[in-house]
């Protein structure tokens, strides 16, 4: 009986921040009107906008757009948007994700990436990082390309049940992640959860959800798992 991480993937492997900022200024050029002043935030006041969960609206509100009509559709066209393929580019691999997983592997650790990208999405990250070499093809759990979404909170317990209905038994297991969807999937099946901060939740955030720990990345998370 062996031991088993499961990790998200956008926010403790991969870096969506860019992403999400440059959607953010395509929306902005996108609603504005000619004349209008807009204040573009910067991409750190946007990100910590992001990271608290402040709603769509507010961020456009805050950026100049204070009529509801613009209001809503910029929210509308940022969700649009943020999943689309050009985008993908500007995500970048967390420069401690690599050594992490390492880490784990070498120590033994059955690896499992479980994530709210559809399949179109994620392979093609896996085969240009060469991540495949930590996640066997039946340890990753993505949604598929016609599946019909829901919200995270939903959506990625449901991972977590076809994960425990399939995957061999272990003495323990563990998920990290840097959202409430992480958590929420790991307490449903009393499984340890870890959030990170290298994601689009914030420490206050996550501590609602109340997981076993809160720590700075993937990294810090798999050493203190080896440690337990």
């Amino acid at each position: 009986m062996g031991k088993r991480i499961f990790t998200d993937f956008d926010g403790p492997i991969m870096d969506v921040s860019e992403r999400y900022y440059q959607v953010y200024l395509y929306c902005i050029k996108n609603i504005e009107q000619p004349e209008q002043i807009v204040r573009t935030l910067s991409k750190s006041e946007f990100w910590e906008l992001k990271r608290s969960q402040v709603p769509e609206k507010e961020i456009a509100k805050l950026s100049g757009f204070d009529n509801d009509k613009q209001a809503i559709a910029f929210a509308h066209l940022r969700r649009s948007t943020v999943h689309t393929h050009e985008y993908f580019q500007y995500d970048r691999l967390l420069e401690n994700a690599i050594p992490a997983l390492e880490k784990a592997q070498k120590a033994g650790y059955d690896l499992a990436v479980m994530t709210m990208r559809r399949r179109r999405e994620l392979e093609p990250v896996l085969d240009q990082y060469n991540l495949r070499r930590f996640f066997q093809s039946d340890r990753i759990f993505c949604l598929d390309d016609d599946y019909v979404k829901t919200v995270d909170t939903q959506d990625k317990p449901k991972l977590m049940q076809q994960a425990q209905a399939t995957l061999p038994q272990v003495q323990q297991q563990w998920m990290i992640g840097d959202t409430e969807a992480d958590i929420l999937a790991a307490q449903g099946h009393h499984i340890p959860a870890i959030g990170v901060l290298s994601g689009i939740r914030n420490q206050m955030q996550l501590e609602k959800y109340q997981p076993q720990k809160i720590l700075p990345n993937l990294m810090a998370a798999i050493t203190t798992i080896l440690g337990a």
